[in-house]
């Protein structure tokens, strides 16, 4: 171990009752994956192996190798007498006071130097919690937890503090081809960086017949096609050379658009491109095409936030079902997807309706938008963004909307709105 194990017992433990908790509540902040490290649990309860469990298969967690067992620091210590210690250990106790400290100070003999240590104890003592974090545990949790709150504190623990914080992505798929979701990924980047002046990389993933660089006037000469087959060679100063300049704050990765090469690519193909992305700018939008592939299914499993664009009939509302069905059993922890509908309204056209197209799939619409192929019509061959076009107008209103719930700028809102508010009404009162 670090300083870690091989400090656990240097100090004596203090019992004393506080009613403070040295948890963090995670609730809907940010939660960044943890790097591909290997950890190992040992637990005294069914209830934490199983929380531990559910979080193990978390995408945050993809990277790590995650083993979760029972027996407590009795276990580790048998466990590590023949065997080289993990990158982390979580260890549960259901012991108390010094006699914490006492039962860790057994697990530090046999971990190696280097090795992280996090307690998850039934004790919430904000004494005991002081004296462990100086004695060299990396972290001290109290039970019961939620998988998000543990991913995010082993997060933590492997974040360089001087860092600047990771991106968010967020991806865009259509529930079938041809119903707009390029369109709603572009008008919502452009959304993002203009009303928050806030950086935003769009990745067009539709390598052979993508329209990002058309929408915004663009004819790059290299693009994400360079960097998803050399990822090697990526980094900070390639990925300034692939980037086209859109405006002040966007940035386009754009797609070569040719057919003269076939993208059978790996699963993993986008990975190092978004990783180098992450670390530059603070929002990346991914233009999905409607595939499906293993660096399609990846990429969406991976991605912060997805929003899923459909058309009202009815082979769009089965797509979009298994889209959410699939994403609901493989991202436990995450927000629900967003889900709109586009082109509603079409002359002669039969159409669910959207109360019937949000009911059966047991999640509300974030929005729908008018069929107006005047107005996005111009707008692509102009190569220009709705906002540009028709500032003010109810898409262009649509896609603010958008960009304030992905970007977390809304919750933002109402929280300031409901603080606030008795303030404001105690004001009233007075002027009345």
């Amino acid at each position: 171990m670090s300083q870690t194990a091989h400090d656990l017992t240097a100090k004596p433990q203090v019992e004393v009752q506080a009613k403070e908790s040295p948890t963090s509540v995670v609730g809907e902040q940010f939660v960044p994956p943890v790097p591909r490290i290997s950890i190992q649990a040992f637990c005294e309860t069914e209830d934490t192996a199983n929380m531990l469990d559910v979080a193990s298969h978390d995408r945050r967690l993809a990277r790590a190798h995650v083993t979760v067992q029972m027996g407590g620091v009795d276990a580790a210590v048998a466990f590590y007498g023949d065997a080289p210690t993990p990158n982390l250990i979580i260890i549960e106790t259901v012991l108390q006071g010094a006699a914490i400290g006492a039962d860790l100070g057994r697990l530090a003999e046999v971990c190696d130097s280097g090795t992280k240590v996090v307690v998850i104890g039934h004790v919430n003592d904000v004494l005991l919690y002081r004296e462990l974090m100086s004695s060299g545990v990396s972290e001290y949790l109290v039970a019961p937890l939620d998988s998000l709150s543990v991913i995010n504190s082993i997060g933590n623990l492997y974040q360089d503090p001087e860092a600047d914080p990771l991106g968010r992505v967020i991806a865009f798929v259509g529930a079938k081809g041809g119903v707009g979701s390029s369109t709603i990924a572009h008008n919502t980047a452009w959304s993002i960086a203009e009303g928050y002046s806030s950086d935003v990389i769009i990745a067009d993933m539709d390598l052979p017949f993508g329209t990002a660089a058309l929408d915004f006037n663009q004819d790059p000469p290299q693009g994400i096609a360079e960097a998803v087959l050399s990822p090697e060679r990526l980094d900070d100063v390639l990925l300034d050379r692939l980037l086209a300049k859109c405006s002040n704050h966007v940035s386009l990765f754009a797609a070569p658009s040719s057919l003269e090469q076939v993208y059978d690519i790996d699963p993993q193909a986008f990975d190092p491109v978004l990783a180098v992305a992450r670390k530059n700018v603070p929002n990346i939008v991914l233009d999905v095409p409607h595939i499906w592939t293993g660096w399609a299914r990846s990429v969406l499993m991976a991605a912060d936030d997805i929003v899923v664009t459909a058309v009202p009939d009815l082979a769009n509302l089965r797509n979009a079902k298994n889209i959410l069905d699939l994403l609901k059993q493989n991202r436990l922890n995450d927000r629900k997807p967003y889900i709109l509908l586009n082109q509603v309204g079409m002359p002669k056209r039969p159409e669910i309706a959207a109360k019937d197209f949000s009911d059966a799939l047991e999640l509300d619409l974030v929005a729908t938008i008018q069929f107006d192929p005047q107005l996005f019509g111009d707008a692509a061959n102009n190569g220009q963004m709705i906002q540009e076009m028709a500032t003010g107008s109810k898409p262009a209103e649509t896609f603010n909307h958008l960009a304030a719930l992905v970007t977390g700028h809304e919750q933002s809102a109402v929280m300031r709105k409901s603080i606030l508010g008795p303030i404001f009404e105690k004001l009233k009162r007075k002027k009345g």
